[in-house]
């Protein structure tokens, strides 16, 4: 049976903005939302959580990259144009498409399917409209003064990957490393400093193909909880044995509650990653 690893990550809370808010005066929406029941949330793209991603990989092992990004001239360059999942982490683990026309205009384009999918992040608390405004300086005029949204809040996001589906399997062990030290995220309108490391995570080792896991962790008072994810335990549709829980959940009655039903709980999430790792059947390639 083929292995799958899948994660729920709650990042620390924190205030979510878009520093490049600019407008005549007038609010721009900088954050991107979604409707959820009846209130608004705000939401950060997969896109802008892969950044973050790369990010890791480029600045702890940027000899294993294909693509890299210079700050200073606000771009991306690639190494090798015509990508290679064997060579390059990145190109494994995110996929590419090179979308060329051929002789005699046929299709050229080369690509790969992302082995590491991620989700959008959802806020865990409802957006009321939060403005900054502030003012650029200088003259005065229509354009000196603009506005930013801002959302205090903790974001929820799920990572999935198949290790069998990489060219090199044992990249999943890196993958989970760069889980836990995401240190913002960025791209797709969402480029602003924020912790995006896990405060709370559950990790599932399983043969199951499907996550199980998705939006298990809810705002509850002043901390995190996860009734949806203990219920599934209890009824049997997640086996215990397939979990690890760590983090600040861990210190809630829903960590002790998981416990007592024989989930792996873990107060440390880097101990937990660890963990993950010796659960990983992965080969390792030459």
């Amino acid at each position: 049976m083929t292995q799958h690893l899948f994660a729920t990550i709650v990042t620390p809370t924190a205030v979510a903005a878009n520093n490049r808010g600019e407008g005549d005066g007038s609010t721009l929406s900088t954050l991107q939302k979604i409707t959820r029941g009846n209130d608004q949330y705000t939401t950060v793209s997969a896109e802008a959580i892969r950044w973050g991603l790369r990010e890791y990989f480029q600045n702890n092992n940027e000899a294993a990259t294909n693509r890299t990004f210079n700050p200073d001239i606000d771009k991306y360059s690639f190494k090798d144009e015509k990508f290679s999942a064997e060579k390059y982490i990145d190109d494994d683990l995110f996929g590419y498409m090179d979308a060329k026309k051929g002789k005699d205009n046929e299709d050229a384009t080369t690509k790969r399917r992302g082995a590491l999918e991620v989700s959008r992040a959802i806020s865990l608390d409802p957006y009321w409209g939060d403005i900054a405004f502030g003012s650029k300086g200088g003259e005065k005029g229509k354009t000196s003064i603009h506005s930013t949204e801002v959302h205090c809040t903790a974001y929820q996001y799920t990572i999935a990957l198949t290790p069998a589906s990489l060219k090199k399997p044992e990249r999943a062990i890196l993958a989970l490393d760069a889980i836990g030290a995401v240190r913002h995220v960025g791209g797709n309108h969402a480029r602003f400093l924020y912790d995006f490391r896990p405060e709370s995570i559950v990790i599932r080792v399983t043969e199951d193909p499907c996550p199980w896991i998705m939006d298990v962790f809810k705002r509850m008072g002043e901390t995190v909880g996860c009734p949806k994810l203990l219920r599934l335990v209890e009824v049997g549709d997640i086996a215990a044995s397939e979990l690890i829980v760590a983090g600040e959940i861990a210190d809630t009655p829903y960590g002790e509650k998981l416990s007592t039903l024989g989930v792996k709980v873990c107060r440390g999430v880097k101990d937990a990653i660890a963990q993950a790792k010796e659960q990983l059947n992965v080969p390792q390639t030459a």
